[in-house]
């Protein structure tokens, strides 16, 4: 069976971007302030760490040549079982500093696989 691990990686990549694409611009008030914003970056974030754990499931030295993905991975717990606990400044400052890095990271990863 082959590997779904490009797949993985493409949908880490879609969900990052949309992430990012959703909170351009957008000032931290801003970001407070819209809470459809909020849910709709909430889910991606949601959808990458899922999309980063099964990656890890898929390849566990992953882990090492991304080691973003377990940032990924906790956020996404964090939001979905505490989901009444979410700090706005942790998911906003992780918008513009810690996406930047694992989207580089997974463009690599992606870029060193064969074609399919």
């Amino acid at each position: 069976m082959p590997s779904r691990l490009p797949k993985h990686l493409f949908d880490a990549l879609t969900a990052l971007r949309l992430a990012r694409q959703f909170s351009h611009g957008l000032s931290f008030d801003a970001f407070v302030s819209d809470v459809l914003v909020r849910s709709a970056i909430e889910r991606q974030l949601e959808i990458l760490g899922e999309a980063c754990q099964r990656m890890v499931q898929a390849d566990a030295d992953i882990r090492q040549r991304v080691p973003e993905t377990g940032f990924a991975i906790g956020l996404r717990n964090k939001i979905i079982h505490g989901y009444d606990r979410i700090e706005n400044a942790v998911v906003y400052d992780t918008l513009m500093h810690d996406l930047p890095v694992l989207e580089d990271q997974l463009s690599q990863e992606l870029a060193r696989l064969p074609p399919p």
